[in-house]
């Protein structure tokens, strides 16, 4: 009998470890992510009273995505799950390398942007040199990202669960207002007028951002246990569990604030805390923090799957491939994208870049969805995959489209 770490051909692979809990939970970490703590007051500026809609409406775009990427990793679960999607319905490896590099970089930038935004918050308790932290950041990630995926995956699972703490707090500091809803529940109810959901589609787009991290997963395909039935599930998972704490905050946000307060704020939960339970302000700001280094973890962890997954394809060099025998993890894949994320980080401006990678990002949403379908129409579907009906991925690329169009608009006029 072989052993664990060997394949056919002897060589280690990665550890099937992950679980439908650990997943999940790692689902949500890739998705209740620090943005949310401000994310709330944007949406309630364009929304007001109907934020809590705009989420919801949010949600159903989301949904549109997410049942597109539980079959796919049903069908095929792979590490480099957009291009090995993309290659199985177009056959094209520089179209499928392409939305790889993407994906791969998008994760990079958004690790830079964390490691950046997180320098901010170590001011407040220790004065370093800006370089200084950005560099033991960095490194520390790494570390933690080549340690193995049982471990990364578990301190993603402790920190999301401090954030679904921090959440829960403040849903309770907002107990006041939610015991109002009988009563306010009218006027909660968008009307059928142009004014009103123009502000709620505008929200909506916002709020559509605060869903995104859900990919993430089928980049860990690789080491799901029972990948077939767990991934979907836990895809599926993440978005409800994600979208009821979304609306419950956003009807305790618009219910216990004045919108205009609400709307100017750039720390809205914070706000809510310090206004309702003031002892409790604090929390928030430090489970903001863990937010904020999850982020990066979960990035950099996708990332270097996503590389691992591309050289394992035979698109990429064979070395990003290597898996180390000891961790189980891709090491060689695990340095380089850690290397980028530091030479990113101390060096390039983030903020346009990342409104380009939230832009590529969608546009393979709308690849994943024509993938899917042409996928779906052409080839015969597995007996045990998950399937959603052949209307929905149609769905999901004239949802992206649309998105896409509109993100456009908002660069060319920036």
């Amino acid at each position: 009998m072989t052993s664990a770490t060997e394949t056919k051909a002897g060589n280690p692979t990665l550890k099937r470890s992950l679980s439908l809990p650990m997943i999940a939970l790692y689902g949500l970490g890739t998705t209740i992510g620090a943005g949310i703590y401000v994310l709330i007051g944007k949406v309630a500026g364009s929304a007001g009273l109907y934020a809590p809609v705009a989420f919801l409406v949010a949600a159903l775009l989301a949904g549109l995505m997410v049942f597109s990427f539980a079959e796919f990793s049903s069908r095929l679960p792979k590490s480099a799950g957009e291009a090995v999607y993309i290659h199985a319905a177009f056959a094209k490896n520089w179209l499928a390398l392409l939305v790889g590099l993407g994906v791969m970089v998008s994760g990079i930038t958004s690790s830079a942007a964390i490691a950046n935004g997180f320098v901010g918050y170590l001011h407040e308790f220790v004065a370093a040199p800006d370089w200084l932290a950005i560099v033991l950041l960095v490194c520390t990630l790494g570390i933690v990202a080549a340690w193995g995926i049982t471990e990364s995956v578990t301190i993603a699972v402790v920190a999301t669960v401090i954030e679904i703490g921090g959440l829960l707090v403040a849903i309770w500091a907002g107990y006041d207002g939610l015991a109002q809803l009988p009563t306010r529940l009218p006027d909660l109810l968008p009307p059928l007028t142009t004014g009103a959901w123009s502000g709620i589609l505008a929200g909506s787009i916002l709020a559509f951002y605060a869903f995104i991290g859900f990919e993430d997963m089928v980049n860990v395909a690789e080491e799901v246990k029972d990948v077939r039935r767990t991934l979907p599930r836990a895809i599926i998972i993440t978005l409800v569990v994600t979208t009821g704490f979304y609306v419950v905050l956003s009807l305790a946000a618009v219910l216990s604030l004045p919108l205009g307060d609400l709307a100017a704020s750039e720390a809205p939960l914070a706000l809510l805390l310090e206004q309702k339970a003031p002892g409790l302000s604090g929390a928030i700001s430090i489970v903001a923090i863990v937010a904020i280094l999850n982020g990066a973890l979960i990035q950099t962890v996708m990332a270097a799957r996503v590389l691992y997954g591309l050289a394992n394809q035979g698109w990429l060099p064979p070395v990003f491939a290597t898996i180390h025998p000891k961790t189980r993890t891709p090491l060689p894949a695990t340095v380089t994208v850690a290397v980028i994320i530091l030479i990113f980080a101390l060096w390039l401006p983030l903020v346009r870049l990342a409104e380009i990678t939230s832009f590529v990002m969608l546009l393979m949403f709308a690849l994943v969805n024509l993938a899917l379908w042409r996928v779906k129409w052409r080839d015969p579907t597995p007996p045990d995959a998950f399937v959603i009906p052949g209307w929905m991925p149609i769905a999901g690329f004239f949802a992206s489209v649309g998105i896409v169009t509109l993100q456009a608009i908002n660069l060319i006029a920036g």
